[in-house]
């Protein structure tokens, strides 16, 4: 039996490898060829999950053990009053985004692990607040995932807006893979979608589903750590952890599974099958999937003119494999993966700031910036 399990596992790993073989296929760029190299700007952060930038050229970072830095004039200054963080595992203080307003409504909203509410442990929760006198006021729960659990996994978590002003958040399904991302009646494992104070649109997918998280947009989901809106196109794009293989890049559709755990191109961490589906009726495939897994966090579009010959391109932070990945896209299909700062670290976040430059945050080092090597 153990043999025959063997023989399955290698078969399978083999055809997942066959189906994948140009995506599969990712070069290194040679470092004197490339036309950009990167310059630390902001040193010293263990684990620098999110970046903000305000109007005034400063930066908002999360660090995951529990701090918000304010980084401006080169200075490193903390914002008091963050919520209680519970930090374990891979929660803390994770995404972080500015209201597409903000410069007339001064909201900031914030993904993070919290331990309130019912149970021991915690999940994830989104607030929203304002800085003032380097303090977070006027500051509101707009969404708490429930039950608390004590499992360090899977938290997520990202968040975006749309062109319509939506706010949509990613909460991974905390190691209950075969209870929470196909449940609708349970968070966890899904795609969410409010507006912007928190209220729950009329038009949410499930919201007339007896029992049914209202909040839910998409379900089937692992452990999304990549939420980005096409810069033109306006749709929101997505990218989450698989198992061993299976990492995949989705654009989320209101009320589409995107199937989790029943069909994946992953396989368990000791080598054996959970599903023999790659594809089913009802569920979503990926536009993209990576094996082997490159454990992606962060995501952003290039479409600055800093970049000329990225324009178009996806970068991906590699936390496994410690560098920034480029993906070239033609008619919305991945045709060709190149790896950037190979052994940078681990690369947590990337974002393209409203100067036009891209910025890096990578865990153990800080926040480098890319810049033209001319």
């Amino acid at each position: 039996m153990k043999q025959f399990q063997l023989i399955l596992t290698i078969a399978l790993i083999s055809l997942m490898a066959c189906a994948q073989q140009t995506e599969s296929s990712v070069k290194a760029q040679d470092p004197e060829s490339l036309n950009y190299t990167t310059e630390l700007v902001v040193g010293d952060i263990n684990i620098p999950w999110g970046m903000a930038f305000l109007p005034d050229g400063s930066m908002l970072i999360t660090e995951k053990a529990g701090e918000l830095i304010h980084f401006k004039n080169g200075q490193k200054q903390l914002i008091a009053g963050v919520p209680d963080i519970y930090v374990r595992g891979q929660g803390g203080f994770m995404g972080i985004k500015l209201h597409p307003n903000y410069e007339t409504n001064g909201w900031i909203y914030f993904s993070y692990a919290s331990a309130e509410g019912e149970g021991d442990g915690g999940n994830t929760a989104i607030m929203r607040a304002k800085i003032n006198n380097n303090t977070l006021v006027e500051k509101e729960v707009l969404y708490k995932a429930e039950p608390n659990t004590k499992k360090g996994q899977h938290f997520g978590s990202r968040i975006e807006f749309d062109n319509d002003g939506y706010l949509y958040f990613s909460i991974g399904e905390r190691g209950e893979r075969d209870i929470n991302p196909q449940d609708l009646t349970l968070d966890c494992g899904k795609i969410y979608r409010l507006h912007d104070d928190g209220r729950i649109p009329e038009d949410n997918p499930f919201v007339n589903v007896p029992n049914a998280k209202k909040a839910i947009y998409s379900y089937g989901h692992r452990n999304p750590q990549g939420l980005i809106k096409h810069p033109e196109i306006g749709d929101i794009w997505e990218h989450e952890h698989g198992p061993q293989g299976g990492d995949e890049i989705n654009i989320i559709q209101k009320g589409k599974n995107f199937g989790w755990p029943v069909i994946s191109y992953g396989i368990n961490y000791s080598g054996t099958s959970f599903t023999d589906l790659t594809e089913k009726e009802g569920m979503e495939q990926p536009v993209f999937y990576w094996v082997p897994s490159i454990a992606p966090s962060g995501m952003a579009f290039a479409t600055s003119n800093k970049y000329p010959d990225w324009k178009g391109n996806i970068l991906v932070g590699s936390l496994k494999f410690e560098y920034l990945e480029r993906l070239v896209l033609e008619n919305g299909k991945v045709i060709k993966r190149e790896k950037l700062f190979e052994k940078i670290g681990r690369v947590r976040d990337v974002i393209q700031a409203p100067d036009g430059y891209i910025y890096i945050a990578v865990e153990g080092k800080g926040i480098f910036k890319i810049v033209p090597k001319n």
